[in-house]
């Protein structure tokens, strides 16, 4: 394994703590800030929002630097913003920390997934993924517990000068250990062509990028529907006591690790028939979570299973929106982290507006799960028309997997454009 992409792990571990840590840590906050918990609650909503500004601002006026020193400067916005949250003495000051430190998410996310895939053979760019994106599975497992236990008896501030930590610690890593390559290079780009922003813009000419990105915010979105509200379920339905919640989270997370690794494995292998298999398991899962809710063995079970097979699907999600962007992929992996956390918010209001309809506390489960239903059906229509546009883009001399991207004929634009 290239020591670069445990540079890029401990970024993502970083990253990770700083979006979740923050909600075992509310009541801390509001009670210092003298706001209310709703109030302490834009500290959550206004970093998503900031994700996804940032993972389409940021990724698209980096398009023309080298991307070894674009990571070394988000990791630098990174430590900045959680500094400037360890010392807010205001809860203005304190949102302006959140969002600073936001900015950064989505696009190294983006352009480290690009970065992670040059590193290895083509053929084992999804694993490379996949480890990276150990890192924010960890930071969910390991990070949040130990920062929320930071926070309560350090104070919270604590918590953030160790995240800034964390950050210094990633930002030497990615100095030493990865490679600099020039932005033009790697993951199917033409040698020697210029870097620009039109040709990255290009790349969602090809309608299987957007077919790839609908995939992943509906896919997320059921997912993230179902676990916003899980401690409700698991206290108000299954019978836990408010204690039991966090071992219950740990082992949704033992979930998260598992499935990551396992689907980015199979996604090496055959990324479209990795997400059918997830996609349709997944929306399994969360049927029979909702419908034995009341069993506390089978919640146990089944909430693993709904970590393993809902994070299993990122390895290739990310891997398929960056092969059918081949000539250009920075931008649309930025674009796909932004619909990561466009997701996240979709599964959190359609839950929401199930539960103040009064319809208990299983329905976000099952919103998840139709959710994740008409993310399967998008993914279906994806795999034909790629299935159907395969012998025509992509003609080879040899056997070819059955789910291979029709490779672009431009620098602009791919022929699986003609698909939609």
């Amino acid at each position: 394994m290239p020591l670069g992409l445990l540079a890029l792990a401990i970024g993502a571990f970083g990253i990770g703590l700083t979006e979740f840590v923050i909600m075992g840590l509310l009541p801390d906050l509001a009670a210092d800030f003298g706001v209310s918990e709703a109030a302490a609650g834009w500290f959550i909503s206004g970093y998503a929002l900031a994700v996804v500004v940032g993972a389409l601002v940021l990724t698209a006026a980096a398009t023309r630097l080298p991307r070894k020193p674009v990571l070394m400067g988000l990791l630098g916005l990174f430590i900045a913003g959680n500094a400037i949250s360890a010392l807010a003495p205001t809860y203005d000051a304190m949102m302006a920390g959140r969002i600073v430190a936001a900015l950064c998410h989505g696009a190294f996310f983006g352009i480290g997934a690009v970065v992670a895939a040059d590193l290895v053979a083509p053929a084992k760019r999804a694993g490379a993924i996949a480890i990276m994106f150990t890192g924010l599975t960890a930071a969910n497992v390991l990070g949040v517990p130990f920062g929320t236990f930071l926070g309560q008896h350090f104070g919270w501030r604590s918590t953030f000068w160790a995240i800034s930590a964390i950050g210094v610690l990633a930002l030497i890593g990615i100095a030493a250990l990865v490679p600099r390559t020039p932005t033009t290079s790697g993951t199917g780009a033409t040698p020697g062509a210029a870097p620009s922003l039109r040709r990255e813009l290009g790349a969602f000419r090809s309608g299987q990028v957007w077919l790839s990105l609908g995939v992943t915010v509906l896919g997320f979105g059921g997912m993230f529907g179902a676990f916003t509200y899980i401690a409700y379920t698991l206290t108000e339905v299954s019978g836990f006591a408010a204690t039991d919640v966090p071992w219950l989270l740990v082992l949704f997370g033992a979930g998260l690790v598992v499935g990551n690794w396992l689907g980015g494995r199979l996604a090496d292998r055959s990324i479209d028939g990795t997400l059918l298999g997830f996609l349709t398991a997944l929306v399994v899962v969360l049927a029979l979570l909702a419908w034995l809710a009341a069993s506390a063995v089978a919640v146990i079970v089944l909430l693993v299973l709904m970590g393993g097979f809902g994070f299993g699907t990122v390895p290739a999600l990310q891997s398929r929106v960056m092969r059918y962007a081949e000539q250009a992929p920075t931008l649309a992996s930025g674009a796909n982290i932004a619909a990561f956390n466009l997701g996240n918010a979709l599964g959190a209001f359609a839950g929401g507006i199930a539960i103040s309809a009064g319809l208990g506390y299983t329905s976000p489960i099952w919103v998840g799960a139709v959710i994740t239903a008409a993310a399967l059906v998008l993914m279906v229509v994806a795999w034909a028309t790629a299935r159907a546009t395969a012998p025509v883009a992509a003609p080879t001399a040899g056997p070819e997997r059955a789910d291979a991207a029709p490779r672009p004929t431009t620098a602009t634009g791919s022929v699986a454009a003609s698909a939609l």
